[in-house]
């Protein structure tokens, strides 16, 4: 029977697509109607009151797009945009590409979404380790997508095997409850575990599958000795109590017995806020479905202008916009596209367009740095914003 989800080639020929589009076409077909449009991509407000987003999924974009007669302009991917700013506009023939209008809001809505989770997570975390934890939690079609986003946005690694290999990465994680449950001793499955594995992994035990996570550190620590490089506590919430406490005392009996450089890596049920109260404990944090089930960005794709004249729906603005943004204080504007570069309005200095052109006569303006050098574009722009 096969995965319910649709194929590239039927996403390409606009087969995924609200049934309206194809009613609106035969409607306008049918007089002869296709005027020359742009279209803007935009999110009025942000998910749970975010002061700022990550840009996310503009390369799968100009793919669906590839062999349209339109044009792209888009922020870079891996920008941050706030409320109201357009992030990325479409010219064309509605007709030409008015079908695309679902995909392309598919495409930007969950990867920008997840992508700006992440962030807000390795944003609270600093310089702590954040590893994507939270495939699982989606259909597994999705995995590569899903940890593709978590990892331009700030995620130190991703646990599939399949989407680490995608983005040019070795995958990360740490043994699982299943080996400690089928070797029935924990002592046993670390002891199995360290003689399986090449030296490159690092051996992360867990330590709360069947006593304390105390004692279960210290099991560790004696099997393992210098080579155990972390723990990981994932106590189910019906026993975690004062989880901060319960690491306080880990951190405490495994450094006095000369494991300091024993890290505490912590799992279940995280997002930033989590992260920032574990944080005077914590070395590193796996994040799973608060990643992964990240609220999407809830883009809109509106007509601004027919025929190079502005023109909107209620509650819309019209005329194709710019965004311009200040390098030396951060301030953002936003103009009509056609409006001159303006003085920063706090300091006086040139401001930079943010939107730029990305597909034009059948070409691909811009390439799409890799993965790595992506992620290392959002981590820098982290460093001028607060959650």
């Amino acid at each position: 029977m096969g995965f319910h989800v649709a194929s590239y080639d039927h996403i390409k020929q606009g087969r995924v697509t609200d049934v309206y589009f194809e009613r609106v076409k035969a409607a306008l077909s049918s007089k002869g109607i296709n005027p020359m449009v742009d279209m803007e991509v935009r999110a009025g407000s942000l998910p749970h009151e975010w002061k700022w987003a990550v840009f996310a999924g503009l390369e799968e974009v100009l793919d669906l797009v590839d062999g349209l007669p339109i044009e792209v302009r888009a922020m870079e991917e891996g920008e941050l945009f706030g409320p109201r700013e357009p992030v990325l506009s479409v010219r064309g023939r509605y007709l030409d590409f008015g079908v695309f209008e679902t995909a392309i809001l598919g495409l930007l809505c969950q990867a920008s979404g997840i992508a700006t989770s992440a962030a807000r997570c390795k944003l609270a975390a600093g310089d702590r380790t954040v590893i994507s934890f939270g495939a699982r939690r989606m259909h597994p079609t999705l995995a590569p997508m899903i940890e593709r986003n978590a990892f331009i946005g700030g995620c130190d690694g991703v646990a599939v095997v399949e989407s680490a290999e995608q983005l040019g990465e070795t995958a990360s994680g740490t043994m699982s409850h299943t080996l400690i449950l089928c070797a029935q001793d924990e002592r046993l499955a670390y002891e199995i575990f360290d003689a399986s594995m090449p030296p490159e992994v690092a051996r992360v035990a867990l330590i709360d599958t069947f006593q304390d996570e105390k004692f279960g550190a210290l099991f560790a620590a004696e099997v393992l000795g210098d080579r155990l490089a972390a723990v990981r506590l994932d106590t189910p919430g019906s026993r975690r109590g004062d989880f901060l406490r319960i690491m306080e005392e880990v951190r405490w009996e495994l450094d006095i017995r000369g494991f300091g450089h024993v890290k505490l890596f912590i799992s279940g049920n995280l997002d930033e806020y989590k992260i920032l109260e574990y944080n005077p404990m914590a070395d590193a944090y796996g994040v799973g479905t608060h990643i992964s089930n990240s609220p999407v960005v809830n883009f809109a794709m509106d007509i601004v202008q027919i025929d190079s004249k502005p023109l909107a729906k209620r509650g819309k603005e019209s005329g194709l916009k710019q965004v311009w943004r200040c390098s030396a204080d951060g301030a953002r504007v936003r103009t009509l596209a056609t409006g001159q570069a303006t003085p920063c309005p706090r300091c006086g200095s040139a401001m930079e367009p943010l939107i730029e052109d990305c597909y034009k006569d059948g070409h691909v303006l811009v390439k799409t740095p890799a993965p790595r050098d992506l992620r290392a574009r959002v981590l820098s722009k982290l460093e001028s914003v607060e959650l």
